[in-house]
């Protein structure tokens, strides 16, 4: 079972024959079918027109897959919505996370092939055949690419329906598309600072994203921070949960070797208040399966302290992470690879004008910097703050999408596998 990101749950229920069906249901009932077909296929594209179109041994070749109508395992249905569409391939690419392609076709029991089609093609989430100018010829061909990188950019959601990561307002603002650029302007004792207009950040509370991560079984939310308690509720001393969990974070040892924010409860409250009430700040609180595991600020570097460090000037929607683990319990690479790139995720997700994650943790911190080159950020160069010396990190737009994301999670990035023919990830 895997549960997709707006908590339904997705079943396979494998043949034992690779060549049979296995049935896709969720919540229980059983949408479609798959199985793979005797063809294995490659989307070749820059070497279409040379001498190399037909000697392409460099680009990998997967099999195909079928997919079938609930009605061809014993379903009711030889139709499939949309919004099943997306699960269904949501799961594919869970179950086949290594392959940057995976070729599909419909089957001829579809009573709404060309509907699902155009779907697939319309909102980018697979294409066809590269063909040069003017040659048609793919078009007709019934084989669509889906594609990985396109899928964990955000790909045939809004608009269609709300199976997404994104929650809440950030949902809304993806379906409405992005927010318009007009001037805005920072001054402050750090930042004089030129930039576009922020949009309104979400209600206190609010979940604006969860991703279930298969290697380790739960599912991550990230939340806007609940000041006042307003949806998560307050202690019996009327603090918030949020702001009791934050304080208690920072007054542990190892929270304070890398923050150094010990200090009273007021003291806590005006900090986050700060950012709260701050245009470029998003302060949020990060959760396994609902335990409060971390905090994090979500940044626009323009109208930050380190966009000043950043060597050619900062972009207009470049974003950076600043990121504490307070519950121990859930330390380790492995959810701190996961965390950490679903940070990445959203921030991509949010905003589609932000091409790449600027980062600066301290250069002496080794174990933040080694979750960052974990998660496929690389570091630029050192540079000294007036009061320490930080390593600056980027995470461009395009290697994020491009990477194997769950595998990264997993840190199965990097291992051997065969270009070719790579076989089904085990969940």
């Amino acid at each position: 079972m895997i549960p997709a990101p707006d908590a339904s749950s997705v079943d396979f229920a494998p043949a034992p024959d690779p060549a049979q069906p296995s049935a896709v249901a969720i919540d229980g009932h059983t949408v479609c079918a798959y199985h793979t077909l005797p063809r294995s296929l490659q989307l070749v594209v820059s070497a279409i027109g040379t001498p190399y179109e037909n000697a392409a041994d460099h680009v990998p070749t997967y099999r195909l897959l079928e997919l079938l109508p609930s009605s061809a395992v014993g379903g009711a249905s030889s139709a499939l919505s949309v919004p099943d569409l997306w699960a269904a391939i949501y799961a594919l690419h869970t179950l086949f996370h290594t392959q940057e392609t995976i070729p599909v076709v419909f089957s001829s029991a579809f009573t709404n092939a060309p509907e699902l089609s155009a779907y697939l093609l319309n909102s980018g989430l697979a294409r066809k055949r590269h063909t040069l100018p003017g040659d048609a010829s793919g078009a007709s061909e019934p084989e669509h690419f889906l594609l990985r990188d396109t899928f964990w950019a955000g790909a045939g959601i809004a608009g269609y329906h709300t199976r997404g990561w994104l929650r809440g307002s950030f949902a809304r603002r993806a379906e409405t598309g992005p927010f318009p650029c007009t001037e805005s302007f920072t001054r402050t004792p750090l930042v004089i600072a030129s930039h576009p207009l922020r949009p309104p950040k979400p209600p206190q509370g609010e979940v604006i994203y969860a991703n279930y991560i298969p290697s380790i079984g739960q599912t991550l939310t990230v939340t806007s921070f609940d000041l006042d308690g307003v949806a998560t509720g307050c202690e019996p001393d009327g603090t918030s949960v949020h702001l009791a969990t934050f304080h208690r974070w920072h007054n542990s040892d190892h929270v304070h070797r890398g923050w150094g924010e010990r200090g009273p409860l007021e003291k806590h409250r005006a900090y986050v208040r700060e950012l709260v009430n701050h245009p470029g700040v998003l302060p949020v609180m990060m959760s396994w399966d609902g335990e409060l595991m971390g905090y994090a600020e979500i940044v626009y570097v323009k109208e930050n302290h380190v966009g000043a460090y950043v060597l050619g000037g900062a972009w207009d929607y470049d974003r950076g992470l600043h990121v504490l683990l307070g519950d121990l319990k859930f330390r380790g690479r492995h959810r701190s690879r996961a965390w950490y790139s679903s940070l990445q995720h959203l921030s991509f997700l949010d905003e589609p004008r932000t091409l790449r994650i600027v980062g600066e943790p301290k250069e002496s911190n080794q174990s933040m910097v080694d979750v960052c080159t974990a998660t496929n950020l690389h570091v630029n160069h050192v540079f000294d703050f007036p009061y320490k010396r930080s390593s600056m990190v980027y995470m461009p737009r395009e290697r994020f999408q491009r990477q194997d994301f769950l595998g990264m999670i997993a840190g199965l990035v990097g291992q051997d596998a065969p270009k070719s023919e790579r076989t089904q990830a085990k969940l």
